[in-house]
């Protein structure tokens, strides 16, 4: 174990800072984390080895219980369960002869679930030892079981087994662009972006060094274009860039980032799965685009954990594109514009979706969001100036270097230029990846995915909204119904209750517990929720619901108990009689039913008389 261990952290040059991926790679070397690999780790990193504990046991995909061969994780997402997951959950326990949630007595085997594995066009889905699996079925699951009982090793598994489709049913000009890898810092240099043009086309910057010139003129284009975060909150990307150029770091060690938030955990959001397999160039042309532009000299590409198997394509694209001198030094022989990329794989954590938790991270920590101000374009990783854009905003950023900002702001509305990813998922014929440009409205989605007798949309994942069929005619844009990319459909066959009870339950799950309210908060509504579920739930419950959701409003720390009401609030809006007719009385009811607990007992003494039971009468 110790020369392993030495070689994984001499691979990461020891810097604590890259903590989570030496735990990562111990997890996969050994399949769990050893107490004897934790003391070796927090010494070869100079850490405490209370700190190294502690982001072992944050992120759900790092295990420090026991050893376990074959970790099998069903995706939980609401799509799955249409799909009918829990079924097979239980059929696979059935045949691996395993509790669901425990390591089989002999170490060998353990099913268990994660929230979404991010293939939801393909769903049920897996990880086995975080490796993804689509399209479940029993004949699937009995192959596995084979595998597994056999001692296969996963490396060895049938590749036919691990295939992901793309599913794009509707491309763009993301999509569908023609570019070659270089256009885009081509694009910049022709149009005074480079070092030498700068000088001669910036005339009117007149003692500025030729260097800054190129800076402002791409950083020009990019607030002209009007540009967008894609992530959902939609902050003007080129005021994002300019903030962070001229933010001032620690002069000691002065440096500026760039980092791509590649940790898509909302359940029903997947185009980053398919941008980072088709459009890895592109993405990080972008994030060149930016560093040119910032005059950062490093950049980060945080992938989700579910993603595991992207990162050897992807470090690929980046070997590629060093030795084409489209990374590196003197990047396109232009002398001082020197940037470099390296992916971080994260661990299983929603909230480092959260731009502050997600450079925690980075930094090797637990990600827990930190307080704001100061933001990351001034004080981001390590505390130096950090520009954080999601993947569909760099590569959107490389059309706009290559293409221009009058041929961006032509795409799209007036106040939400280009176009937009959709993920797209539920009850449809197709589901998949679909582009439009900004102003699409939901039918004219719901059409295209061939979705019948819908009754619901969910917009942007359980953190969104969620719309009736009378506002179909709604628009994807920033004006109308902003998105992050996920467009989940319900059709008049579904509980709209059940479906928030599910999110409400995915909110508890990934709270990271950092502050109370959000701890306490996404429990509380989980709770009633499956107290209403249960047969126990009244009118006062519902009024509840909204007194928590102005507490979580409040005082949450950080947007995941802000939004956390939100999928319960938008369809006991829309839907309510399906909240309704759950509902036992008008007034108060304990969630706990203390005589229905005690009928084991009186089935062991045999006892069924009225002095058996709990007296239900007033004193």
């Amino acid at each position: 174990m110790t020369h392993e261990l030495q070689s994984i952290l001499a691979r990461h040059q020891f810097a604590p800072t890259q903590l989570l991926q030496v735990l990562r790679e111990v997890q996969e070397h050994y399949s769990w984390i050893a107490p004897e690999a934790l003391d070796y780790v927090a010494d070869g990193l100079g850490l405490p080895r209370a700190r190294v504990e502690g982001v072992a046991g944050f992120y759900s995909f790092l295990h420090s219980d026991a050893p376990c061969r074959y970790r099998l994780l069903f995706s939980d997402n609401i799509t799955d369960r249409m799909l009918g997951n829990q079924e097979l959950i239980a059929y696979l326990c059935n045949k691996l002869w395993v509790e669901r949630g425990h390591i089989s007595e002999d170490g060998l085997v353990s099913v268990d679930t994660t929230s979404c594995t991010g293939l939801c066009d393909q769903g049920p889905a897996l990880l086995v030892n975080g490796w993804a699996i689509p399209r479940l079925t029993h004949e699937r699951l009995d192959q596995i079981t084979e595998l597994i009982l056999g001692k296969t090793p996963v490396e060895q598994w049938p590749r036919e087994l691990f295939v992901i489709e793309n599913n794009i049913h509707r491309a763009d000009i993301l999509l569908d662009n023609p570019m070659e890898p270089g256009d885009a810092l081509r694009g910049v240099i022709s149009r005074g972006g480079g070092l030498e043009a700068a000088a001669n086309a910036r005339s009117w910057r007149e003692g500025i060094p030729a260097a800054e010139q190129g800076q402002l003129a791409i950083l020009d284009e990019i607030k002209k274009s009007n540009l967008r975060g894609r992530g959902g909150a939609g902050f003007t990307t080129g005021l994002k860039w300019e903030a962070c150029r001229n933010a001032s770091g620690d002069h000691a060690k002065e440096q500026r980032y760039v980092v791509c938030n590649a940790d898509e955990g909302e359940p029903g959001t997947f185009k980053d799965r398919v941008l980072l397999t088709t459009q890895a160039d592109l993405l990080f042309e972008g994030m060149t685009v930016c560093a040119y532009a910032i005059g950062a000299t490093r950049g980060f590409l945080y992938l989700r954990g579910e993603y595991r198997y992207l990162l050897e394509p992807l470090n690929e694209t980046l070997a590629r594109r060093r030795a084409a001198r489209l990374l590196g030094r003197d990047i396109l022989e232009h002398g001082g514009f020197d940037f470099d990329i390296e992916i971080h794989l994260g661990a299983g954590a929603y909230v480092c979706g959260e731009e502050s938790a997600l450079i925690e991270s980075l930094e090797g920590k637990r990600g827990i969001p930190r307080n704001r101000p100061p933001y990351p374009v001034t004080h981001g990783y390590l505390q130096q100036p950090t520009t954080v854009n999601n993947v569909e905003t760099f590569c959107a950023a490389a059309l706009i270097a290559a293409g221009g900002d009058e041929w961006y702001r032509s795409v799209g509305t007036a106040k939400s230029a280009g176009s937009k990813v959709l993920s797209v998922s539920g009850d449809c014929a197709r589901p998949g990846i679909y582009e439009y440009p900004f102003g699409v409205t939901v039918r004219q989605v719901l059409e295209d995915c061939g979705a019948e007798n819908t009754l619901a949309v969910q917009i942007s994942g359980p953190s969104g909204v969620c719309i009736a069929a009378d506002e179909f005619d709604r628009r994807i844009a920033f004006e109308d119904l902003a998105t992050a990319g996920a467009f989940m459909v319900f059709d008049a066959s579904r509980d709209m209750f059940e479906v928030a009870r599910n999110f409400a339950h995915f909110f508890a799950h990934e709270s990271c517990g950092f502050c109370t309210p959000c701890r306490v908060g996404t429990a509380m509504l989980s709770t009633t929720m499956d107290k209403i579920a249960n047969g126990h739930g009244t009118l006062y419950d519902l009024a509840e619901i909204e007194k928590l959701d102005r507490v979580l409003n409040q005082s949450a720390h950080c947007g995941l108990g802000h939004t956390a009401c939100n999928p319960t609030l938008d369809t006991l809006k829309r839907f309510r009689p399906t909240y309704e007719r759950r509902l036992k009385s008008q007034d108060f009811e304990p969630a706990f039913d203390l005589d229905g607990a005690l009928a084991a007992a009186r089935r062991m003494t045999g006892r069924d008389d009225a002095g058996a039971h709990l007296s239900t009468e007033e004193a």
